[in-house]
């Protein structure tokens, strides 16, 4: 009897956990049958390692009774707890291996409730002081993420796994040897948790900022702590033994799986934790990590979300607008290098906001430049501007936004363009745009800014319709600076309209200016001119030649000016050169040529024969061009000419670095000159508009011209005030202003006076005549002003009001006027195919 109440006892604390040491612990044979497996694969000497048999045993009861496996779990647990207090760590290591391979064979129903003992035998090795427990832990819940679960867990956390893998990857043990396994533990166990929870959406959001500040930093520490090589490959490679070994490496493995796991949504959460990291290490001065780092991420990354990272850096940039140039020179350093990766999706859909945050960029730091001051800085160390900080920060940007530029099609670049444009304070049309407080010389300078970003976004510009590549609302204010006394500015834009002209490189040719005998050595591409390239020249051919002409008169002008123009007239000779553009440009030469001869003109000997040397150049060439004998024969004659007596008339000996020149050239004349009889003779013969060529070119000077020597953007407005007034169709109907004096402002204001006194007096009559007058009197008065009214009205009808018109037509009245005649419908003549 008493046998069978112990054997029901047995059984219920069996059911009840098996708790069952307090009375029968020693007696082996009562034990539960899942603890005795347990016990039995522990051998004697934990040295002899895990008992295989028995192993196979318990895993064989564990497949057979799924519903035992949380018991198994819960007595692994309490021993390997047991064992760990006594400081047993050899059967430690045997009861992970057990729970290893009971995980790997098991994937029943129940298997989250020894997950759920697995995990917390994990967290107590984790806890431990001792590194090789840690490291033992770490293994451990590495090969547990790996496995893929049946049955999805609702309850299971993994924060604390977090925490301590992200405090291990910045272990400070004091053997580096030991350090670097605890870290390496720490990044195997962080790629562990983004494993088993990216893509359970049942799980805890890996990508909350929460976790996101404790994973990525811990990254990048170990990412920065190794040596500082370059990312070589848009996707990680399969490394070496010894290159696993190494916990930079796997740091970047890790990083890259994390990120490319990342979707739409959480690439900002992503990104966020690097800024800050680089913020606050100080890491964007050195820009090799800074930049290493989002090639990292550029190259991980869906190419589709390639401009989140881009804006999220834009928006970085903004906010460190007070910071330091280095730190700012920095960011720009690394968009640069993300946008070269993301190629055609580094825009996104804000592309005039991308470029509006750098112009913005290039703005305040000309600002900073010139005040010398960051005002609103926190720190009064970052007060103190550094020009030449500045100045490597304003070349940065301005090579980024052509980096961004060379990533748009066609008509997006366009825009840009325009855009730019719209920001660039010109002369009399956009004054606002200047910094208060920099004054003229800040609006040089924002002014060669813009345009070097111009130079940057135009170059490589392809187009087919110059039209489009080159409108009135771009082209007419770029031209405007063409005008400036600026000899930079003038420099910069001959590049761009070099850029935008020359459709198939041939600017590089021209770069050289020189007599050469045969241009076919040359290689010159050369296509027909289309027909929107003759209409283009026909709207704006005059408007370029003339600013050719009036920049060869600029006292200002250096060799780059005139080899820049010389270009110029090559590609539009090339590009956009029909025979009527052919015949102006060979005027425009000849007018060259007057120009230095003339006495009027105020030139240096240097630009006098630079402009000599320029047209004999261009002349040569367009002789070539244009194949007709007679009209090369005269070119090379007077050439020949020239090469024997005035040398100095020619580029080889102009434009050298060294030229040795005349002291004046007063007597020019003869058979030196290119004769404009000569040339209109043989062109007329091959079919060339002889009136045209005979008739010497004379630009038209316009209102634009006397913007030319503007000194401030105060004195364009005043100069384009006074030429809209003298526009004016009213012209001649104004009379000369009156001199205002004292006695004038005097007189106004007692004749203002007086004329309210009248009005005043007027209006007291009006009220007491309505309050006096009889009611006779007062109707009479409003009916005869309610007659003139009505007689005005019947006028104005009778002028306006006619009566419909009829399909007979009109009658003749006796005074030779056509009037309308209404005649009834029935009496209409109607067509025959209108009736039926």
């Amino acid at each position: 009897m008493l046998s069978v109440q112990y054997e029901e006892w047995l059984l219920k604390s069996e059911e009840s956990g098996g708790k069952t040491e307090g009375v029968c612990g020693c007696c082996g044979a009562l034990r539960p049958r899942y603890k005795r497996l347990v016990d039995n694969i522990f051998p004697e000497d934990p040295e002899d390692g895990l008992v295989k048999a028995n192993m196979e045993k318990l895993t064989f009861y564990a497949l057979s009774a799924p519903e035992k496996l949380d018991r198994i779990g819960a007595y692994l647990s309490e021993r390997l707890s047991r064992d760990v207090a006594r400081h047993r760590y050899g059967y430690v290591c045997i009861a992970m291996e057990a729970l290893d391979q009971l995980l790997m064979a098991c994937h029943c129903q129940s298997i989250n409730l020894f997950v759920e003992s697995f995990l917390k035998m994990v967290r107590k090795l984790l806890e431990s002081d001792k590194p090789s427990l840690q490291i033992l832990g770490t293994n451990s819940f590495v090969k547990f993420a790996n496995i893929e679960e049946d049955t999805p867990s609702y309850h299971r956390s993994y924060d604390f796994f977090v925490s301590r893998f992200s405090e291990m990857c910045h272990s400070s043990f004091e053997d580096p040897d030991i350090r670097t396994k605890i870290r390496m533990a720490g990044i195997k166990g962080l790629q562990g948790v983004v494993r088993k929870t990216v893509n359970d959406e049942l799980q805890a959001n890996i990508w909350d900022p929460q976790h996101m500040d404790k994973i990525v930093p811990s990254l990048l520490f170990n990412l920065q702590s190794g040596e500082r090589t370059e990312s070589r490959s848009p996707s990680p490679l399969q490394a070496s033994e010894k290159e696993k070994e190494s916990p930079v490496e796997l740091t970047e493995r890790c990083f890259r799986e994390l990120l490319g796991r990342a979707a739409y949504g959480n690439i900002k959460n992503a990104v966020t934790p690097v800024l800050m990291h680089l913020d606050n290490h100080s890491l964007w001065e050195g820009k090799t990590f800074a930049v290493r780092c989002f090639k990292i991420i550029m190259y991980s990354i869906q190419s589709q979300h390639s401009h989140l990272v881009i804006q999220q850096l834009l928006g970085h940039l903004d906010a460190n607008s007070k910071n330091s140039a280095t730190v700012r020179a920095g960011i720009v350093e690394v968009l640069l290098e993300a946008a070269a990766i993301a190629a055609s999706g580094s825009v996104g859909p804000t592309v005039l906001e991308v470029f509006n945050t750098l112009l913005r960029q290039l703005r305040l730091s000309a600002d900073y430049e010139l005040t010398g001051s960051c005002e609103g800085s926190t720190n009064i160390g970052t007060k103190i501007i550094k020009a030449h900080e500045e100045r490597q920060l304003q070349e940065a940007v301005i090579r980024t936004i052509g980096s961004f530029a060379n990533t748009l099609p066609t008509y997006q670049r366009s825009e840009v363009m325009l855009f730019i444009m719209g920001k660039i304070p010109v002369p009399g049309m956009h004054p606002a745009l200047v910094s208060s407080g920099s004054g003229s010389e800040g609006t040089r300078m924002i002014q060669v800014m813009l345009l070097k970003s111009l130079v940057q976004v135009t170059a490589g510009f392809q187009t087919t319709n110059m039209l489009t590549a080159l409108p009135t609302s771009f082209l007419e204010p770029l031209l405007s600076f063409f005008l400036t006394e600026d000899p930079e500015i003038r420099l910069l834009v001959l590049q761009i309209l070099l850029s935008l002209i020359d459709r198939h490189d041939n600017t590089a040719k021209f770069r050289n200016v020189s007599i050469i005998s045969d241009i076919s050595v040359l290689k010159l591409k050369v296509d027909k001119c289309s027909r929107q390239d003759n209409l283009f020249m026909k709207k704006h051919g005059q408007q370029l030649y003339r600013h050719i002409y009036l920049g060869c008169k600029e006292q200002s002008s250096g060799k780059q000016h005139y080899e820049s123009l010389f270009a110029l007239l090559g590609i539009l000779s090339v590009e956009l050169a029909n025979e009527e553009v052919v015949v102006d440009l060979i005027r425009l030469a000849l007018a060259l040529q007057d120009l230095a001869l003339s006495t009027d003109e105020v030139l240096p000997v240097f630009n006098r024969c630079a402009v000599h040397a320029l047209a004999a150049a261009y002349l040569n060439l367009i002789c070539q061009l244009t194949t007709v004998p007679a009209f090369c024969q005269h070119i090379q004659e007077v050439i020949e000419v020239r090469q024997k007596n005035s040398p100095h008339l020619l580029p080889e000996d102009v434009f050298i670095d060294d030229p040795k020149l005349l002291s004046s050239l007063e007597k020019v004349g003869g058979d030196v000159l290119f004769l404009q009889s000569k040339i209109t003779e043989v062109l007329g013969g091959s079919g060339y508009n002889t009136d045209r060529l005979a008739t010497p070119y004379v630009p038209q000077y316009t209102d634009e011209d006397r913007l030319s020597k503007r000194k401030s953007i105060g004195e364009t407005i005043s100069l384009q005030v006074e030429m809209e007034s003298r526009n004016s169709p009213e012209k001649e109907e104004r009379t000369p202003a009156e001199e205002i004096t004292f006695e004038t402002l005097k007189n106004a204001i007692v004749d203002s006076v007086g004329m309210e006194e009248q009005e005043r007096e007027r209006r007291r009559q009006v009220v007491e005549k309505f309050q006096k007058a009889p009611f006779e009197e007062i109707a009479a008065h409003c009916g005869a002003r309610a007659t003139l009214l009505q007689s005005k009205l019947n006028q104005i009808f009778d002028i306006t009001i006619r009566p419909p018109p009829s399909p007979s037509g009109t009658i003749s009245s006796g005074y030779g006027q056509s009037q309308s005649r209404s005649i009834p419908i029935y009496e209409m003549k109607f067509p025959d195919l209108c009736v039926y």
